[in-house]
């Protein structure tokens, strides 16, 4: 063979080798949450079908890296700087591990799902106008809590305290409590209120409102919760208290009632600015998302389980009802 023929049969060779080294590698998504991935399949789901309504369909043409930091903020920075060393496009997750991931990185965009006020966590500069690399969906999962107290004492009003949990950690804590304690005072409602932070305080915090003889139960808002709830359902049933949640999740898993933002349309929403993110728009000028979908579910063997008729007119306001 001449050498000439040689080294085109070379440089034929060589130039697929090149030009695969060159093709973009498939993005990667960083979804990080302070509590167990467990807890979190369902909103999972959805973020991916958010992902795959603009294209980018998990395993093929983008890959979702999950990690949680299993109720222990302080290993949020070095689960951050992991992904941030990969590198990734995207980070997406909840309230505080958003705030981490912003104290982490001031150029990879950061997409949060959070229940409370984003402008004033220090999530964005505005709502309109995000700016930096900062934008998400608010589901106001915290700023309801008036409303679920009403909605409590209409399916079982009672002249003993009302309890209700508290997550000390949660963004949004101070703004939900003092929502539910003006409420309570306007209607002259005792209100017995316990922070819990982890299985050992909510456990505490039942026998404290046992002895105290609560009538009824309201849980706050916020993922510490969110992850023991099935410790709360069946404490609550323990305890034969009429209990009301924030969230679908809490009735489906055999709570009495919740009402609140779809916080799984809230992932899927989060999951379309995620993959925007990667086509190329910039966080900073896409507006904050504010969740529009409300639910209220209650679910019915619950009820009977405590003894309460649900009344017509709620259960005709019910967007689900839970046989």
């Amino acid at each position: 063979m001449r050498r000439r023929e040689f080294l085109g049969g070379v440089a034929s060779f060589a130039w697929p080798l090149a030009a695969r080294a060159q093709q973009p590698a498939v993005p990667v998504v960083g979804f990080v949450r302070t509590t167990a991935l467990a807890d979190a399949t369902e909103w999972i789901a959805a973020f991916r079908k958010g992902l795959k309504d603009e294209g980018f369909v998990d395993g093929q043409n983008v890959r979702l890296e999950l990690r949680s930091a299993e109720n222990q903020p302080e290993r949020l920075a070095a689960l951050l700087a992991e992904l941030i060393q990969r590198p990734v496009g995207v980070l997406v997750g909840n309230a505080v591990a958003m705030l981490a991931a912003k104290d982490a990185t001031a150029t990879v965009p950061i997409v949060f799902a959070a229940g409370g006020d984003p402008v004033r966590d220090g999530l964005v500069a505005s709502m309109n106008r995000p700016g930096g690399n900062v934008t998400g969906v608010n589901f106001f999962a915290g700023l309801l809590g008036a409303k679920r107290l009403e909605l409590l004492r209409r399916l079982a009003l009672s002249a003993k305290p009302m309890a209700m949990l508290v997550n000390p950690n949660a963004p949004n804590n101070e703004a939900e409590r003092r929502d539910v304690q003006d409420a309570a005072t306007t209607v002259g409602q005792e209100l017995l209120v316990r922070d819990v932070g982890s299985a050992g305080d909510i456990e505490d915090a039942f026998e404290a409102f046992a002895k105290a003889g609560a009538g009824t139960l309201l849980v706050g808002s916020g993922p510490v919760l969110v992850s023991h709830r099935r410790q709360i359902i069946e404490l609550a049933a323990r305890h034969a208290l009429p209990a009301s949640y924030t969230l679908r999740e809490y009735a489906a898993a055999g709570g009495l009632m919740s009402y609140g933002a779809s916080v799984t349309d809230a992932y899927r929403q989060a999951g379309v600015y995620a993959g925007r993110i990667l086509k190329g728009e910039k966080p900073g000028e896409l507006p904050v998302v504010r969740s529009t979908k409300f639910e209220l579910v209650v679910n019915l063997k619950t009820a009977a389980a405590l003894g309460l008729e649900i009344p017509p007119q709620l259960l005709a306001l019910a967007d689900e009802v839970i046989d």
